[in-house]
């Protein structure tokens, strides 16, 4: 299965120009703790970095420095790091171990932003298979039981 068909297609972006304060807004009225910064491209909405609200309180609030001052481009450092859309399992999880991160913007072929994927929406679908292989051998002895009699 490709990270695409379970990736989370409500993804809350802003651009580099967007106040920090209402980046923080956004991610309390959406219940959100990241926002993915675009540049809008044609109408496209190509991602170019990532804001947390750790981001906010490490870099803002714990600083000192004015919310209402700051856009969130500011905030940015680094190169993002994004996943394409037809990755699997294995590489995202690869991705996100070797970088040290738990949150990457999904794209497609154009590059554009299609989704956002997560560390904890990744262990929420492979639950439930895990749990299922890990009951497997249980339930082979007690088939065996039944039909060996």
């Amino acid at each position: 299965m490709s990270i695409g068909e379970f990736c989370n297609r409500n993804v809350i972006s802003a651009t580099r120009e967007t106040p920090v304060v209402e980046a923080a807004g956004l991610m309390r009225q959406h219940h959100v703790g990241t926002v993915i910064v675009v540049d809008p491209v044609d109408g496209i909405n190509m991602p170019v970095g990532i804001i947390t609200d750790r981001d906010i309180v490490v870099e803002v609030v714990a600083a000192g420095l004015d919310p209402q001052l700051l856009k969130i481009g500011d905030l940015m450092v680094g190169q993002l790091i994004t996943i394409h859309e037809d990755a699997g399992y294995a590489e995202t999880i690869r991705e996100m171990s070797l970088r040290g991160i738990r949150r990457l913007p999904v794209v497609n072929k154009a590059g554009a932003l299609v989704g956002i994927i997560t560390s904890d929406d990744i262990l929420h679908h492979l639950a439930n298979p895990l749990a299922a292989l890990s009951d497997l051998a249980g339930r082979s002895r007690r088939f065996e039981a039944m039909t060996r009699k």
